[in-house]
């Protein structure tokens, strides 16, 4: 079979004891492979026509104390952050991968996007069944938005307006044992089929339709 992009050992890196260590693995096992993922995605998000978009890799620089329980690679269109803007992550926890399109409590426009999506919910009503929504990034879990309903999607987006640490996510989860399980090319079909359904939502919410 051909190799996987991802291994076990890439999930396993969250339960290593010690900030120190579990940081040295995630830079040798991890880091590369995002490095990789964000020159290829940074362009075919560039392509989408709206801005040049740039990879971030989260370095967990300000750590001194706890590990980092996950971590991603970034894609928004500035050289130079990318936590104020809405953003694109491929990342990883020990339980599962996540590509989502975020919207995080660092945005200071969060009550024109939720408002942005409120009028145009049915970019998120038909996104396919697989796709799921959170409210807050720091937290590995995540609801199916067909079981959220429109009710629940209301929600999720008047607390982004109203809320000062309120946030709000969407995109795909993949199981740590279906992540390697596919081939690289498999994975990054994967990958990119998600961003170009995500694609219309980061329209609403950057106010282009």
């Amino acid at each position: 079979m051909p190799n996987s992009f991802w291994n076990e050992n890439d999930f396993d890196v969250f339960v290593i004891d010690g900030l120190e260590k579990r940081m040295k693995a995630l830079q040798t096992r991890i880091q590369p492979k995002f490095e990789l993922l964000g020159r290829q995605f940074a362009d075919h998000l560039s392509s989408h026509g709206t801005d040049e978009f740039f990879p971030h890799v989260a370095r967990h620089a300000r750590r001194t104390v706890n590990p980092p329980t996950d971590s991603w690679v970034a894609f928004a269109p500035a050289k130079r952050g990318y936590k104020a803007l809405p953003h694109f992550q491929i990342g990883l926890w020990n339980t599962h991968l996540f590509i989502i399109l975020a919207v995080i409590y660092e945005n200071p426009d969060k009550k024109g996007i939720g408002e942005r999506l409120m009028r145009q919910l049915d970019v998120l009503t038909t996104l396919p069944s697989d796709y799921l929504v959170s409210g807050d990034h720091t937290k590995p879990e995540a609801l199916k938005i067909h079981e959220v309903g429109k009710e629940g999607l209301e929600a999720l987006l008047e607390r982004l307006q109203m809320v000062k640490k309120a946030e709000f996510l969407v995109g795909r989860h993949l199981d740590r044992d279906a992540a390697v399980n596919m081939t690289e090319s498999e994975f990054l079909s994967f990958a990119e089929e998600t961003i170009d359904h995500l694609l219309p939502v980061y329209d609403v919410i950057i106010g282009r339709i």
